[in-house]
């Protein structure tokens, strides 16, 4: 089974950035990191950003020009690059690996990370 490990969370001023980065072991090329998500406490966990197998790319409504999904094949790596952050953003983000028919669907995922936080001030 794949192993996912998010880094990079924290607190941040409302504007400003964060990386986060997602390492996965046991990769496989149907079994790397495909989705970012995000729950805030109370709501649904929801989609930010996947990157299929072709490298395309897709983006939440609320992130869109704002948040970059990227990978790194060789280093087993995923990365959301997160922009212009605003309190909205607060959340705990996750990665999520597996062969998903339907990539913004969580329910698709067989592999998780334990998620990292994002805290964004005004």
């Amino acid at each position: 089974q794949v192993q996912l490990q998010e880094f990079g969370g924290g607190s941040v001023q409302s504007g400003g950035s964060l990386r986060l980065s997602c390492t996965a072991s046991g990769y496989t090329y149907s079994t790397y990191c495909k989705g970012w998500f995000r729950q805030a406490p109370g709501k649904e966990r929801e989609a930010v950003a996947t990157i299929d197998s072709d490298g395309s790319t897709t983006y939440a409504d609320s992130v869109k020009g704002r948040f970059t999904v990227a990978r790194d094949v060789a280093k087993n790596t995923a990365y959301l690059q997160m922009n212009r952050l605003n309190p909205g953003d607060t959340a705990v983000y996750y990665c999520a690996a597996g062969s998903p028919q339907t990539l913004l669907n969580p329910n698709e995922y067989s592999s998780w990370g334990r998620g990292t936080q994002v805290t964004v001030s005004s």
